[in-house]
Formats: structure tokens, C-alpha cells, sequence
């Protein structure tokens, strides 16, 4: 299996390179991204087999469970091998009723990575996105002046940001160095952002178009999410012209789409991660990629 690379933060001091293939964590979660597993060995399991098949990119957030996620990881892998690059989130927390809300203000934002920092064993966290919530909050500017602050500070070594539109990623990179971005992005949902204030906008090209021209990797979660009321059935007729499933051709169109797209897939079966992994091989040919659009 070859997986080939992509570089983060390449202006950097400290230039990351990842295999453009990763591995989101929030589907190890119970129901509603809240609680234990519910086959906490199969969870552990996948994880190892993340380090076994060379993937170094593990996406994940204090607040998916709570804290489920980062201590699965510690829990399976730690010591971490070297050059693995574990990805966090700050920005967000829930309530008892497993609503998302705001926890942005500085102060929220220094304990949790406070927080990251201790369940997930580390003394510095590689890469951190803020991600921005609908709801009552610290201006974004503040946010993140806060999370440039930390990285000042050696808490953090980059800084990302999440659930963005273009107009605000322009924003977050005059304030500062933005690593990567991290939105919702697939072959069914290219064409719908959530932004920071709750609208939708069609910005999901724009913040691709702005990645590449700065050489951002843009990392798409929900990449899977069928928005489209039905199925699409180019992606079928693809699939069956590449004895693949929906699935696998969903991804390697994103690998396909551009070289600066890192996809995540989640999941909590081992089978279906193996067969998530297996659309790296996939090799859609440009008349592939014209007809899915």
C-alpha cells in the first residue's frame, strides 16, 4: 500500500509530513458521540492498526465522549511512535443533554488544552484546530489571538482552524500562521459550509481554492455524510466499474480532487476500516473524475 505524503506547515520552522490518509476518531464514541464504546477492544484494535499500516495523522477532541477519544488513544498506542501527528480540537464543549455549545473564551480554551495535554500524555500538542461553534462566545478573533498565545507559550505547535467559511479563513490567516483547515468536504456536500454564526453558505470550493493557493492541506470530516436526499449514481456507476463500494470511491475521489485534501474517515468496525483504507489503491482515471463531476 502506498500512501503518498503531504507536507503542514511547510513555511514553518517545524514542517510536518503526514500520509494523506488519516484516521478521525469520534465514531469510537457511544451513541451521540457520548460515552464508552460499545466494543472498547475493537476500538483499541483499530487504533493499533492505524500505527500497523503506516497511517501517522489521528484526529480527535477532549470533548468526543468526554475525553473517550484521547484516552482510547494513550490507552492503545502510547508511547507514541515517532512522527505521528495527533490532531485535537478546542472551541466546543457539552452540555448533560449532549448539546454542542461555545467554550472559546481564553481561558476555556487554555484548560482545555490543558486538558488534551494530560489525557492524551503529551507535553506538547503537534496540532491544534480551533473550531468555531454557533452560540453565545469570545469574538473569533479573540479566540484565536488566544490559541497563537498558547502556541507562544509551547503548548502547541500549530494551530488550525475548523468549521470555517472563506471570508474567515482570510480572517484567521492576517491574525496568524493557519496550518491546516478542517471542514466539512466530500464529493456529496462540496457545496455547503457551516459557518461559525450557524448559517450555511456555498463555500466549500472558495476555502478549498484558498488552501491551495497558500498550500494549506484542508482536512474534510463528514467526508462519508450523503447530504443529497438520494443517492448519487455516478458514484454507483463508479463503484461497479472499480469492484468498489460507495464508500471507497467517495474517498479516492477526495484523494483524486486535489493533493492538498487529507482525508479522515472514521469508524468503530476494524472491517470497515480495512476497507476504507483499501481506496487509497483505487486509481480513477481524469474520464472517472469528469463524469463524477
Amino acid at each position: 500500500m502506498n500512501i503518498e505524503e503531504i507536507t503542514i506547515a511547510g513555511k514553518s520552522k517545524n514542517p510536518l509530513k503526514v500520509r494523506r490518509f488519516g484516521y478521525g476518531t469520534m465514531r469510537l464514541t457511544g451513541p451521540g458521540i457520548w460515552g464508552e464504546p460499545a466494543n472498547r477492544t475493537e476500538a483499541l484494535q483499530i487504533l493499533k492498526q492505524c500505527i500497523a499500516n503506516g497511517l501517522n495523522f489521528i484526529d480527535t477532541a477532549d470533548y468526543y465522549g468526554e475525553d473517550v477519544t484521547n484516552r482510547l488513544i494513550a490507552e492503545a498506542i502510547h508511547p507514541y511512535p515517532a512522527g505521528l501527528v495527533i490532531c485535537t480540537k478546542v472551541g466546543g464543549t457539552r452540555r448533560p443533554d449532549k448539546s454542542w455549545i461555545p467554550h472559546n473564551r481564553p481561558e476555556n480554551l487554555r484548560s482545555s488544552i490543558d486538558n488534551n495535554l494530560r489525557t492524551l500524555k503529551l507535553e506538547q500538542i503537534t496540532l491544534v484546530h480551533f473550531r468555531a461553534i454557533a452560540g453565545e462566545g469570545a469574538p473569533f478573533k479573540e479566540s484565536l489571538g488566544a490559541m497563537f498565545e498558547m502556541q507562544k507559550e509551547g503548548k502547541i505547535l500549530h494551530v488550525g482552524v475548523s468549521n470555517l467559511s472563506a471570508e474567515e479563513l482570510e480572517t484567521a490567516m492576517a491574525i496568524g500562521p493557519i496550518a491546516t483547515v478542517e471542514n466539512m468536504y466530500g464529493h456529496a456536500q462540496r457545496n455547503s459550509v457551516q459557518l461559525a454564526h450557524g448559517g450555511i453558505t456555498n463555500g466549500g470550493e472558495e476555502v478549498l481554492a484558498i488552501c491551495e493557493k497558500n498550500a494549506i492541506p484542508l482536512i474534510p470530516y463528514f467526508s462519508l455524510f450523503q447530504s443529497l436526499p438520494k443517492k448519487d449514481e455516478r458514484i454507483a456507476a463508479i463503484a461497479k466499474k472499480h469492484n468498489a463500494t460507495e464508500a471507497q470511491v467517495n474517498l479516492a475521489w477526495l484523494l483524486h480532487r486535489s493533493p492538498w485534501l487529507l482525508p479522515i474517515p472514521g469508524t468503530s468496525s476494524l472491517a470497515h476500516f480495512e476497507e476504507n483504507l483499501k481506496a487509497v489503491d483505487i486509481k480513477l482515471s481524469e474520464e472517472d473524475m469528469r463524469f463524477l463531476g
